[in-house]
């Protein structure tokens, strides 16, 4: 009986492990050995690690493309880290109250609420992205209203510059932020306020020393779920950023499908990877460290 409990709980515990390994870990290994290859004008376009030569099985392994990576990209990755912690910042200063005014709110109200927040992802990203450039462009619909309020006299550069990647990013995954902060925050037992305040504490001493310190698991998932793929964005920073907006993404888009270099591109890929390890591990400390006993 204790051998067929066994399997029982393999047969449970194996499948997200066998998932990880398929879809996560071999892609990765498979990006890994591409990126120590060389480019080459073959399908696919690059040679492989290990091939048979007159001395036997030869490596063609280097390190070459992590080295132009070192002298020319590492403007797009400051780029990418500034972008992107920018906008998980302004999406944690506007999500906040955002979310914790839905958790305060009559219950009947709260569903409805959430419903708005997600309302967005019913409409395609790309759509999204290129009514904000009819917003935004010289003779969009804000210059316009400013114009007719007597704000202005002539149209304000309002896109293709850092202004507009960071409003973009902001806009698009706000909702990364405001769901498991409202997820926090919901489950957060008000009689521990309800005590503080009995005890003297004001309003904001007790926001300070006992919803922001219970909340601090949802800060980090919305910050996780929002850093991690607004560092590599391709879509905001092209369409609203124009030409001379660096990030990965862009990197990434050039290298894989105008040059035609795998290998550069996978070694782009692997470093961003690194990069996201050491947010995946103070959030995973964060989280650990607030969750109760």
């Amino acid at each position: 009986m204790t051998g067929l409990e066994g399997w029982r709980r393999w047969a449970l515990i194996a499948p997200p492990f066998v998932w990880l390994l398929v879809f996560f870990l071999l892609p990765l290994g498979v990006v890994a050995a591409i990126s120590l290859s060389q480019s080459a004008d073959t399908i696919p376009p690059y040679a492989p690690l290990f091939a048979r030569g007159p001395n036997g099985l030869e490596s063609s392994a280097t390190l070459e493309n992590y080295r132009v990576i070192c002298q020319g990209c590492l403007r797009a990755y400051s780029n990418s880290l500034f972008y992107a912690a920018l906008a998980t910042a302004l999406c944690l200063l506007v999500g906040y109250p955002i979310a914790f005014a839905i958790a305060r709110a009559p219950r009947a109200w709260r569903n409805p609420l959430l419903f708005l927040v997600i309302l967005p992802f019913w409409t395609s990203l790309l759509i999204r992205v290129y009514a904000w450039i009819a917003i935004l462009q010289p003779t969009g619909l804000l210059n316009r209203a400013l114009r007719a309020l007597g704000v202005i006299d002539a149209p304000i550069l309002l896109i293709y510059n850092d202004f507009a990647v960071v409003l973009g990013l902001v806009y698009a995954y706000l909702p990364f932020m405001i769901l498991p902060l409202y997820g926090s925050l919901s489950q957060l037992d008000e009689s521990l306020v309800e005590a503080a305040t009995d005890l003297g504490a004001r309003p904001a001493r007790a926001f300070l020393d006992i919803v922001l310190p219970l909340s601090l698991p949802g800060i980090a998932a919305g910050a996780l779920l929002v850093f991690i793929p607004a560092i590599g964005e391709f879509v905001i920073p092209d369409l609203l950023g124009g030409p001379r907006t660096l990030m990965v993404g862009k990197v990434l888009w050039q290298e894989f499908f105008d040059n035609v270099d795998w290998p550069a591109a996978a070694a782009v890929a692997m470093v961003l990877v690194a990069i996201l390890t050491a947010p995946l591990l103070v959030a995973q400390r964060v989280i650990e460290r607030a969750r109760p006993s």
